[in-house]
């Protein structure tokens, strides 16, 4: 009988055998690792596990900590927990939904029968203080689903209810802290004092939980103010409580009940009314002749563009399409990134001074001849293509610089309208589990690389770390200074992407360091009931992704 399991260790290349039934927690003092944080949570052959895992055969085992973004994500989803137990403890009537990250922080919702104050909160940061210091375990437990619904059922928590009677499974997975229970959908810590910064504060209506910085885990995040996205967050929520659709539990009955149709039609309608406002604002404002378009990766810019470009049509407004891309600057004038290599996401790839010079003759009534960039020869050419602009015209551009101020310095304010578009998921897991908002927009590349770059799931996942640095550097810092936000996310759109994004994850190999991610995303979307794609119109933003768009691309 096996006594001893093997054990290979990616952080230092070695090779031990550890008693059947060990935790991660053994091994990682056995081995005698030197790390310089904590770990919060190890690789088991590259799934995310706790540190109470426990080992019963041959594994290949990864310690990481908070500066990992998966480590973070766990830290995160504790605080969290710890964040509801307080709540609890303090409000047993009291309920607190996470509903979105915000200001380099997570914006939740308390509701205790009257307005939160100042010493409310004062008094949760007190609780969970408390609950920290008390070195509380965090177990946990594997039951039979309907002893688990049952619980929830019990402790009124309806969203976790509305979910599990959803899955089929005859098992669940929750947690507790003493006796206050509670799931979360991935690893957490194994003991309350291993929280070691965070920060809570009033925010608007609620709470904000701030989390510590992943680079510095010694300091929090930094506070940022973002009216305007949190605006944008709280109107779809606004929306989806009308439709009685905030969570992936009620998502998954009104799809059950054959509601999806109806769904996908009233959320389509609601973007493209949302666009034609957007064009109404832009032909109410007589001396705008550039409207800039901006957003990261796989937000839908090129199909908000196109509608928008539509819609100002309907306006008495003829939009012209430029290209970015056409300015770069000649290969050996491009800036080089840490690595050495040519750094095509810096704002200065970029011809600015002949893309200033050219947008001022343009408004002036000018004609200009448009370079073109060959990508072949990395060359900067003249394209022989000339244009003007008349009194109905109106330069749309579209481009991952285009809120940056200094991409249009030399440009008058009032003669810009600028818009960020980016797929913000606002519908939840349950009350404490909400989604990434990046997830949404991975998922969505994953298709769209697989289908109209020939990459598949695991090259795409090689690349988001590098994809999602760029637009912390050059995006994300200019969003609030858009004129107006857009979301290109849909209620129903996970259910959809599902069905395609599914097979393309299932193929990212074990041994490679993508299948982590891969293995997480796969575990989350089995949470949710599919749509057919036959189910969304041809003119979806959706279908920028999907394939069979009415629009070239």
């Amino acid at each position: 009988m096996m006594k001893n399991a093997e054990i290979r260790c990616r952080n230092n290349g070695e090779t031990i055998k550890c008693e059947i039934g060990s935790t991660l927690n053994d091994i990682f003092f056995q081995l005698n690792l030197s790390m310089p944080l904590p770990p919060v949570a190890a690789k088991v052959n590259n799934e995310m596990m706790s540190m109470n895992y426990r080992i019963f055969t041959n594994k290949t085992v990864e310690f990481i900590d908070i500066t990992n973004p998966l480590g973070l994500k766990i830290y995160t989803r504790t605080l969290f927990f710890i964040l509801c137990k307080a709540v609890h403890d303090l409000f047993p009537n009291g309920k607190v939904r996470i509903e979105f990250p915000v200001s380099n922080g997570y914006y939740c919702l308390l509701k205790i029968g009257r307005d939160v104050t100042p010493d409310d909160v004062h008094a949760l940061r007190q609780q969970m203080d408390a609950i920290i210091a008390s070195a509380t375990p965090i177990r946990r437990h594997h039951r039979p689903s309907e002893e688990v619904i049952e619980l929830f059922r019990k402790e009124g928590d309806e969203t976790k209810v509305e979910l599990l009677e959803t899955q089929g499974r005859l098992y669940t997975t929750y947690c507790s802290i003493g006796d206050y229970n509670d799931s979360f959908y991935g690893p957490t810590l194994c003991n309350t004092q291993e929280i070691t910064n965070y920060g809570l504060e009033m925010y608007y209506d609620g709470l904000l939980l701030r989390i510590p910085q992943r680079n510095d885990p010694t300091k929090l995040g930094q506070f940022i103010r973002q009216d305007k996205m949190f605006d944008l967050f709280e109107e779809y929520h606004q929306w989806q409580d009308t439709m009685r659709i905030s969570t992936v539990g009620r998502l998954n009955k009104a799809i059950m009940a054959g509601h999806s149709n109806k769904m996908i039609m009233v959320f389509e309608a609601l973007q493209e009314k949302k666009i034609s406002r957007i064009a109404d604002d832009i032909a109410s404002r007589h001396g705008v002749k550039i409207v800039l378009i901006a957003g990261p990766s796989s937000s839908g810019k090129t199909t908000t563009c196109k509608r928008l470009s539509i819609q100002l049509v309907t306006n008495g407004i003829r939009p012209i399409g430029i290209s970015l891309d056409d300015y770069f600057l000649d290969r050996e004038k491009t800036p080089l990134d840490e690595k050495g290599e040519y750094d095509y996401e810096s704002l200065y790839a970029l011809n600015l001074e002949l893309f200033n010079q050219q947008l001022n003759a343009l408004i002036n009534g000018e004609e200009v001849e448009l370079p073109r960039y060959n990508f072949l020869t990395g060359k900067s050419e003249m394209s022989g293509k000339k244009l003007q602009l008349h009194d109905n015209d109106v330069l749309v551009i579209e481009g991952i610089h285009a809120l940056n101020p200094e991409l249009t310095s030399q440009i008058p304010a009032n003669q810009i309208y600028r818009v960020y578009a980016s797929a913000l998921t606002t519908i939840t897991m349950d009350d404490h589990n909400y989604i990434p908002t990046t997830d949404n927009r991975l998922l969505r590349r994953i298709i769209r690389d697989y289908k109209y770059r020939n990459n598949t799931a695991q090259q795409t996942l090689k690349r988001w770390a590098s994809v999602r640095a760029g637009e912390d550097k050059w995006i994300f810092p200019f969003q609030e200074k858009a004129d107006v936000m857009f979301n290109t996310a849909m209620l129903f759109e996970l259910a959809v992407i599902k069905t395609q994004a599914v097979p393309l994850l299932e193929q990212v190999p074990e041994n490679c360091d993508e299948y982590t991610e891969a293995h997480r995303l796969l575990h989350f979307l089995r949470y949710i009931k599919p749509i057919p794609e036959n189910q969304i119109p041809p003119a979806s933003l959706l279908r920028e992704f999907l394939g069979g768009s009415t629009f070239e691309y």
